[in-house]
């Protein structure tokens, strides 16, 4: 299961139906957070997501991407949580957590560290990776890859059994990259197992203007998590407080050759039923598979078809 929760969806100003930044990835039930906007605990029970987080990834320290953290520290040492937590982010995150924990945001039963990134730095867990690479926005920021290792091959059950394999111990040996001899014969892997498949790869990229770091980083990726705040009509502003319009972020997910991209920061000024018709319009007329993400709205990312 990859399964992407949008809790806020909003830009600088909320909305009554856009909370600020915060993104919630649930990886065969590990659950991760992407920025983490005011608002962000209630929206998690909103969408009954749990709060047994193991890490939040801070794109940026504007405000409208972080001041959901004290409330969530302080809820979860009310619910005595015991597992550390841990809070990556850009320079500084050790000494913006510092000051919230010593306000006393967070309790004594668990430990919250901050751990320093920069573009080009790889956290390596279980199955997975994530990347940190560089956007461009009006204060240093950060966005980042999650790609899974790649998995085995497609076992040939029909090519095994021709080769007087019987389903058992040997298959399993042989899926799992060993080779086996039968009746004095080797027989290797890859006689019966196909070429390694990919795993699947998301995208998140904060607040951003469109650069080459993102297009490369997202390259073939299964889904891109995009700055959209502004449409085309306003795009001095999206330049001049750098962020990117519906149209730019669909020119980048067109470079990388993405599967699906999902418009998420959307300015207050589209808070009316059309506005974010309109900036789905305009970048679906670059890139079709687009959607503006919604808050509460989940996507579960699949493997390719035929992998």
């Amino acid at each position: 299961m990859l399964r992407i929760t949008f809790l806020g969806t909003g830009g600088s100003t909320p909305t009554p139906n856009r909370n600020p930044s915060a993104i919630a990835v649930n990886r065969e039930g590990e659950l991760i957070l992407f920025d983490c906007g005011e608002g962000a605990q209630q929206q998690m029970m909103r969408a009954k997501s749990g709060m047994k987080i193991t890490s939040i990834f801070i794109s940026h320290f504007h405000a409208d991407h972080v001041l959901g953290i004290p409330g969530l520290l302080q809820t979860m040492a009310l619910q005595d949580r015991q597992e550390p937590l841990e809070i990556y982010g850009p320079k500084q995150v050790d000494k913006f957590l510092y000051h919230l924990l010593a306000l006393g945001y967070a309790g004594k039963n668990f430990e919250v560290k901050a751990i320093e990134l920069r573009p080009g730095d790889v956290v390596r867990r279980a199955g997975y990776e994530i990347r940190v690479i560089k956007t461009v926005h009006t204060i240093l920021s950060i966005g980042y890859v999650l790609e899974e290792d790649m998995r085995p091959g497609r076992f040939n059950r029909e090519r095994a059994i021709e080769l007087g394999i019987k389903p058992g111990p040997l298959f399993s040996k042989l899926q799992s990259g060993r080779s086996i001899s039968l009746d004095g014969k080797e027989i290797r892997p890859e006689q019966v197992v196909g070429p390694p498949r990919p795993g699947r790869k998301i995208v998140y990229t904060g607040d951003t203007r469109p650069c080459d770091s993102v297009i490369e980083a997202s390259e073939n990726a299964d889904l891109l998590i995009h700055d959209s705040t502004l449409s085309e009509e306003t795009k001095e502003y999206a330049i001049n407080y750098m962020h990117s319009t519906a149209l730019e972020a669909a020119e980048v997910a067109k470079k990388a050759s993405v599967r699906k991209l999902i418009l998420t920061h959307i300015s207050a000024r589209y808070s009316d039923p059309g506005g974010a018709s309109k900036l789905e319009e305009e970048a679906r007329s670059m890139f079709e598979n687009t959607e503006v993400a919604k808050d509460l709205m989940t996507e579960e990312v699949g493997y390719r078809e035929g992998e």
